[in-house]
């Protein structure tokens, strides 16, 4: 069983927690403090606790266990299944992978299992080692959901950076894998905004639930998380509209970078269409070809030729075409 256990923390109700190992979690009763349990749900005898010995309704059990979830706050009983979500920072992954937790919370009680790691789960256990972590199960609940939403606030940022970068390779006409880049980006803002519109439900329903051990100062911090997360999710939609504001604009400047050099090749093929008519023509070979019998006939034509590109040009330039 200690290879699916993450870590389990004893909190002693002042900020701090004391570490246990699983004979211990065994021996626990509500009486000797409040317990959180974090699992890799993985694991096969994590799974196998959790199912059986941990007590749990079944659907609580099948909810902490399930591979695919969405964010989510739902009330059994005297407790609270509740399913987050926060940016992988892990190496090597993309921000809008998003890695999932999923919590259990009584009273006296946490349980959390996830698959991928969370470094904001490690920033929680810094806190408790450090005595200044929560100190009740509500508390700890809002303070995962609040560092979460804080490791957003890097990714968010990146963004909004990303964006700037973009739009000033816009204006300053670099176009070289620009549109693979806001391509990208869009479908970055997109994803993550996918998942944190529902996030930002699981927290309202979260500060909606009237239950007793959830204190006021727990409530008005989830509202203060509520609130951020409401700005990361603006602050992706700003990203997200700069993002097809300038693809427009590329595609603006693209298409009229097509059109000048379509206009040249038009000027082009308008100039030399006379001169190719004039020359097919005294170009066959029949009889009666004006000038054949005459030794300065090439250069006669070729300064009619000349003669015509000039009227040509002086036609254009008056009709403003150059």
């Amino acid at each position: 069983m200690q290879t699916g256990l993450i870590h389990a923390y004893l909190l002693d109700g002042r900020g701090g927690g004391r570490r246990m190992q699983w004979p211990e979690v065994q021996q626990w009763t509500p009486d000797q403090g409040r317990l959180w349990l974090h699992f890799d749900y993985t694991d096969k005898d994590a799974r196998t606790w959790i199912s059986g010995a941990a007590n749990l309704d079944p659907l609580v059990a099948d909810a902490l266990l399930t591979e695919e979830t969405r964010p989510r706050t739902t009330g059994i009983g005297s407790g609270l299944l509740i399913a987050l979500r926060g940016v992988n920072l892990n190496p090597e992954s993309q921000p809008e992978d998003m890695v999932s937790i999923r919590l259990w919370a009584e009273e006296t009680r946490v349980i959390s299992t996830r698959r991928r790691r969370l470094l904001s789960i490690d920033d929680l256990c810094t806190q408790l080692d450090g005595g200044r972590g929560p100190t009740s199960t509500a508390g700890l609940v809002v303070e995962i959901a609040d560092l979460l939403v804080w490791r957003m606030s890097d990714t968010v940022d990146n963004f909004e950076e990303v964006i700037d970068e973009l739009e000033d390779r816009v204006v300053g006409g670099a176009s070289a894998n620009l549109r693979l880049d806001l391509a990208m980006l869009r479908k970055q803002t997109i994803t993550l905004r996918r998942y944190l519109s529902p996030q930002r439900e699981a927290l309202a329903r979260f500060l909606g639930e009237k239950l007793a051990w959830i204190s006021e100062a727990d409530r008005l911090q989830l509202r203060e998380v509520s609130d951020r997360l409401l700005r990361h999710i603006e602050d992706i939609d700003a990203v997200r509209e700069r993002a097809a504001v300038t693809q427009e604009e590329l595609m603006s400047r693209i298409s009229e970078q097509l059109n000048s050099r379509m206009y040249v090749l038009s000027i082009i093929a308008a100039i030399f269409l006379p001169l190719g008519f004039f020359t097919g023509l005294l170009g066959i070979n029949v009889g009666g070809i004006p000038g054949s019998e005459n030794p300065r006939a090439f250069l006669i034509f070729s300064v009619l030729l000349v003669v015509t590109v000039a009227i040509q040009l002086v036609v254009f330039r008056w009709k403003r075409w150059l």
